[in-house]
């Protein structure tokens, strides 16, 4: 048994030498700022979520990820079990966090009882014309200019030293299931897409990915779910309008089935828009995956070498 259930993925956390430019990459990328201060800056995405992205003044760098717990208590016998104490969160949305290390060094906070953001609006959604459904009659579809609206963080991936002792740590905590695992040989796993334990109640294919590769321990990339696949597009253009660096797609994944679209911050690191992701429960179990169905596509290009 796993010491709690997380609900979900909360943020993710950086360091940057330039609020402002990190803040407009932010702006173009569909967050909304929610507090700046002179040495921080919080945004957040249109759902409930207080906090989606925090960064620091400072050298440029990933500084960790936070999850969400369903309770205090909760807090209280993970951080019983770790021997670390339970802090007030000084992010908007407040509540308490507990703050860890994972095996290679990941700071890796926990958070609970933190109030809800008022949503931001979401532009209607205007129905789509198939061939053997056409819902929009006697009216013109129109997609207005803009940023992608960015609703929520959705999975965070991790690069680790050891995947085995990182699964141990993650599942032991934090009650994670195993969606995909990534077979590359038999018996020998480089990786696993890892889903929270909702029980009867759906959830999203992963929520962490952890991944053992040439590149070392490290943060690969952080996903936000945007909120349809017309808004994905929007977006795409006004981060490719803004001269913004494009990693990769449009494209539908295998593992997941997100369609996706990957662009890297100015200090290189990697954000995804993603859209239309799979939904499992508790009961749906695990499943084994090879090296091509991680790095395939069921449509778009393939992932290129630069993401190793």
């Amino acid at each position: 048994m796993s010491i709690l259930k997380i609900e979900d993925v909360a943020h993710v956390r950086f360091r940057a030498p330039d609020l402002a430019r990190m803040r407009a990459f932010l702006e173009d990328f569909g967050l909304t700022v929610a507090t700046q201060t002179d040495t921080r800056l919080v945004v957040r995405g249109s759902g409930p979520a207080p906090v989606a992205h925090v960064t620091d003044l400072g050298e440029p760098g990933f500084a960790g990820v936070a999850f969400r717990a369903n309770s205090v208590q909760d807090l209280e016998r993970l951080a019983a079990t770790d021997g670390v104490g339970v802090a007030l969160s000084d992010l908007p949305g407040g509540g308490q966090v507990v703050t860890l290390q994972d095996p290679d060094g990941h700071r890796v906070d926990v958070v609970a009882d933190q109030a809800a953001a008022p949503p931001l609006p979401l532009d209607a959604s205007v129905p789509w014309n198939r061939a053997e459904a056409r819902d929009r009659l006697r009216a013109t579809k129109r997609i207005a200019a803009g940023a992608a609206n960015v609703v929520r963080l959705g999975h965070v991936v991790l690069n680790v030293s050891d995947f085995r002792a990182s699964e141990r740590w993650y599942k032991d905590r934090f009650g994670f299931i195993t969606s995909d695992e990534i077979q590359v040989a038999p018996e020998f796993a480089i990786g696993a897409f890892l889903r929270c334990d909702r029980g009867d109640e759906p959830t999203d294919h992963h929520t962490l990915f952890l991944m053992q590769g040439p590149k070392g321990p490290g943060f690969n990339h952080a996903a936000y779910e945007v909120a349809d696949l017309d808004d994905l597009m929007r977006g795409h253009q006004r981060l490719k309008d803004a001269g913004r660096d494009a990693e990769w797609g449009v494209g539908r994944h295998i593992l997941g089935s997100q369609v996706f679209d990957y662009w890297r911050d100015p200090w290189g690191n990697t954000l995804e828009h993603w859209t239309d992701g799979d939904l499992f429960t508790a009961a749906d179990g695990s499943n084994i995956s090879n090296l091509q169905d991680l790095l395939g596509v069921q449509w778009g290009p393939q992932m290129p070498a630069t993401m190793g």
